[in-house]
């Protein structure tokens, strides 16, 4: 049986993301794929998309991959355009032709990786979700294109990790995040096991995994690039608390669900 470790929603966090890689390499995982939102929210993306070309036999096209380089976009927001220009040459179009989904076969399931949803990056499904939402990740869309039905869903996005099995054998499971993991900011990532390539049933299995960083190293360095918004990306790194709900946080109001968001 073969091990593949995946993950996703790294966002310029390169503390985090050399933890991971390092407890990658530490259980022998040679085959890493990453579901994409290499930039943003974090300092490093130029060094983060680095990492990724060297070490992720696949990588896929996440939402802020696909709008942050758009040549179509200007941004006045100052934190936007200070991650845009820490992209290196050619980063930004490297980042868009990503492609939007992979499939493959595991132990007789058909797997299909993708970040958000199967129509596009900018819906996501949060684990809170209607039936048809869920449903609809198992169709074939003009993104992710024809070929075999899947039957196991591994996407990102929401940062949220969750599994669920429905009828037919129908399971969906979330990634959770390395950089900028909600509820529990420990960086997480999946490890997906069985017959890698094979038609025929055999055992298969998704696990996931904690990995400790040096947090403090993380944020030193976000200070001394001085990247906008830093209170946030503190709030969501040391609490795994969303930024969108930092004045909550400071004038001591309850804080919702991330979901929620």
């Amino acid at each position: 049986m073969e091990r593949i470790a995946l993950v996703s929603d790294v966002h310029g966090n390169l503390t985090a993301y050399e933890a991971v890689l390092a407890d990658i390499d530490r259980r022998g995982i040679t085959r890493i794929f990453n579901l994409g939102d290499y930039v943003g929210k974090g300092p490093r993306g130029r060094e983060v998309v680095e990492l990724s070309q060297q070490r992720c036999e696949v990588n896929i096209l996440g939402n802020w991959d696909d709008f942050l380089p758009d040549p179509q976009r200007t941004f006045d927001d100052e934190a936007l355009q200070f991650w845009l220009t820490q992209l290196g040459p050619g980063q930004g179009e490297w980042l868009r032709s990503l492609p939007f989904s992979h499939d493959f076969w595991l132990s007789g399931r058909r797997v299909r990786l993708f970040h958000a949803s199967e129509e596009t990056v900018h819906r996501r499904v949060r684990y809170v979700r209607s039936q048809d939402e869920f449903e609809g990740l198992f169709t074939n869309t003009e993104a992710t294109g024809d070929g075999p039905a899947p039957d196991l869903i591994g996407y990102a996005d929401t940062h949220d990790p969750m599994y669920e099995c429905q009828l037919e054998g129908h399971t969906v499971f979330n990634t959770g995040s390395v950089g900028n993991c909600m509820g529990d900011p420990t960086p997480m990532y999946c490890i997906l096991e069985g017959e890698f390539g094979s038609e025929e049933v055999a055992p298969w299995s998704v696990a996931y995994a904690r990995v400790p960083y040096d947090v403090e190293a993380e944020l030193a360095v976000t200070r001394e690039l001085g990247m906008p918004h830093y209170d946030g990306y503190e709030l969501e790194l040391r609490h795994g608390i969303y930024r969108g709900s930092l004045k909550e946080w400071q004038t001591g109001e309850p804080v919702t669900g991330y979901h929620e968001r």
